[in-house]
């Protein structure tokens, strides 16, 4: 019997539907930018439209996302996260105590196989204690929360899910020298503040009603490489223990979060304009993540070979998922079935294949420019992974 045969006898004896994310079929929440949008908003950012304006327009192709998600089987949808430059800055910025700073000395670089680009990005710099001050992306939440309710599909109904940014990003480009000494002389207090934030923040999105919540954590993965883990030491971190601070205080932000509240977290190495910023597969974080780390499930990319094996998957513990992201989002090529199939057998060499789940590797567009692939290619990626979803596990 072949692999793929294999994997298509499992699903015969496993047609319940999940009822908890993450799901056999998911996504990591971006988006590619509507052409209208990206002309809207620059005709807001030239004066042109109003920002009354400019929210309609993010308003009507969240509600084309939300029925495209749906409409290729879904079983949870984002708002694409159209309304953001970036997918973790601008949460960042919204936190009490950051200011938006131009840091040359804190530089990118992110490349690929046919290019490559560096630059000093704008950084956030702690300059006041730490605090929430409103309930950051509340209303985009809502208004995704309204638009899947009142979707009237003939398709089943989606989950709505939010995607944000883990605090270890808060701390992670800068380090130390992003954070005002006179303000926070001992670290400590900074991660007991920032915690608290982020625990209220979970507190109020799910009175808004999200039940499916992204920690968006790219350090996690960044540490498997050792050109950054050199970055660390060079701004005064612990190259060899930071991954575990972070999983630390991930975990007491989370502590007091409510039983039917989904978690997740997405952990990948760089994605803009189809490159990437780090390489190496999951072995360094590996243990400490998978059996520490307080969540539901665990979004990793494994698209290429920079990504390493599978054979991290051996420490995942009974009762957490691990969704494989097989399917890039780097290129427009269309994946080929039987290969996503192939690949999910090999992974199940080292863990029960009803933990696992499968997804693209990261979002289509973490930045608002969006990678190198049409739109016509992102859907029929997500409906292919739908579509493998279900010959594999028999249901989403």
């Amino acid at each position: 019997m072949t692999d793929t045969q294999d994997i298509d006898q499992h699903a015969a004896g496993t047609p319940h539907r999940q009822s908890r994310a993450p799901f056999r079929a998911d996504h990591v929440g971006s988006l590619l930018r509507p052409p209208e949008l990206l002309r809207a908003r620059d005709d807001f950012a030239a004066g042109r439209i109003t920002a009354d304006d400019l929210r309609a327009v993010e308003d009507a192709a969240i509600s084309e996302l939300v029925r495209k998600q749906r409409e290729v089987g879904l079983r949870d949808a984002t708002d694409g996260e159209l309304r953001r430059e970036s997918w973790h800055m601008d949460f960042i910025y919204q936190l009490g105590g950051i200011k938006k700073v131009q840091d040359e000395t804190i530089r990118v670089a992110f490349h690929n196989d046919e290019k490559s680009f560096e630059w000093a990005p704008p950084s956030a710099h702690v300059v006041a204690p730490l605090t929430l001050e409103h309930t950051i992306f509340g209303d985009a939440f809502e208004y995704l929360l309204d638009t899947v309710d009142g979707d009237d599909s003939p398709q089943p109904a989606v989950v709505p899910k939010l995607t944000i940014p883990s605090l270890s990003m808060v701390h992670y480009r800068g380090g130390r020298s992003a954070i005002d000494a006179s303000v926070y002389p001992d670290l400590d207090q900074f991660w007991a503040d920032l915690v608290a934030a982020y625990a209220e923040e979970v507190r109020r999105v799910y009175a808004l009603g999200c039940r499916y919540l992204q920690l968006d954590d790219t350090s996690l993965a960044y540490m498997n490489d050792p050109a950054q883990r050199q970055h660390v030491a060079e701004i005064g971190g612990d190259p060899e223990h930071q991954h575990e601070r972070y999983i630390e205080n991930i975990n007491r932000a989370l502590a007091s979060r409510p039983a039917d509240l989904a978690v997740t977290t997405h952990m990948c190495r760089g994605n803009n304009q189809s490159m990437w910023a780090a390489e190496g597969g999951y072995e360094f974080v590996a243990d400490a993540l998978f059996n520490r780390l307080e969540v539901d499930g665990f979004f990793c990319e494994w698209d290429d070979e920079r990504s390493g094996g599978f054979e991290p998957l051996r420490f995942v513990p009974k009762g957490k998922r691990v969704v494989l992201g097989l399917v890039t989002t780097k290129r427009g090529e269309l994946e080929r079935k039987d290969d996503l199939k192939r690949r999910i057998e090999d992974a199940a060499r080292f863990i029960d294949v009803d933990q696992l789940c499968l997804s693209p590797q990261c979002g289509f567009s973490s930045t608002k420019e969006g990678n190198d692939l049409s739109q016509q290619q992102q859907w029929d990626k997500l409906a292919l992974i739908v579509e493998t979803a279900q010959e594999v596990w028999g249901s989403l």
